[in-house]
């Protein structure tokens, strides 16, 4: 990733923003932060930090299955192993995430949501899908303006 990073930020020193794209990049990510500070708010009203709250979204949305393993875990979440395996940690100490061995490689730990788990994460993404449809309409617009704008060194 942070390969990436250098390899974006190399090729975005020729390039130079005008002040109406500084001002609708400004503008998606203050839409982008109303969003995220109202997650935040809303994970710490049930209960939860905001990564737990992300933590939870994670396993309960992995495509295709139940449970995530903790390095899928990590990977979604974009922390390191260890800090992804002090997190559930944590979530099991509040009987939100449950832990058990795969069947197929007994190296792997599973993770998947308790019935308490699941309960708190339909509260708390019933109360993001509202938010979403408030904010979501600014967001799409905000990311168009910068899309739509003809000019690729805004990407």
């Amino acid at each position: 990733m942070l390969f990436a990073l250098t390899s974006v930020f190399q090729m975005a020193k020729t390039k130079h923003l005008s002040k109406r794209q500084h001002e609708r990049l400004a503008a998606f990510r203050y839409a982008l932060r109303r969003f995220l500070h109202f997650s935040e708010e809303a994970a710490q009203a049930a209960g939860l930090t905001p990564q737990q709250h992300q933590a939870l979204l994670a396993i309960k949305g992995y495509p295709g299955r139940e449970c995530v393993t903790v390095g899928e875990l990590a990977e979604r979440l974009q922390i390191r192993h260890h800090s992804a395996v002090e997190l559930v940690d944590r979530l099991a100490l509040e009987n939100l995430v449950a832990r058990s061995t795969s069947a197929e490689d007994r190296r792997l730990v599973l993770v998947q949501l308790t019935r308490g788990g699941d309960e708190v994460l339909e509260r708390l993404s019933a109360a993001h899908t509202e938010q979403l449809k408030t904010l979501g309409p600014e967001l799409i617009l905000r990311l168009n303006e910068i899309i739509s704008a003809g000019d690729s060194s805004v990407v």
